[in-house]
């Protein structure tokens, strides 16, 4: 997995991702701040540093966020059960 470090995290990120971290990251400091708590900082870093690593493989990632935005627009899209999967994958 990248580095947890915000910089590292954001070198992984395809391009298209990367403002939105930028963003989320900004808010979550600036409310660091009035707080005086990271939890909220800790806690996106290890939400993008997921992202990050699923990004390694920029193909299989695009292909996850298409298929994520075909099912929040309630599009069909072909499923299997996760027994199914593992089976297909050898696990």
């Amino acid at each position: 997995m990248p580095a947890v470090s915000p910089k590292a995290i954001r070198a992984a990120l395809l391009p298209e991702e990367a403002g939105d971290f930028d963003r989320e990251y900004r808010q979550a400091m600036n409310e660091a701040v009035e707080s005086l708590e990271l939890t909220g900082v800790l806690a996106l870093l290890r939400r993008w540093q997921r992202v990050a690593w699923s990004s390694r493989d920029e193909r299989a990632h695009r292909r996850m966020l298409q298929r994520a935005e075909q099912l929040s627009a309630g599009e069909p899209i072909a499923t299997e059960p996760w027994p199914v999967t593992r089976a297909r994958l050898g696990l």
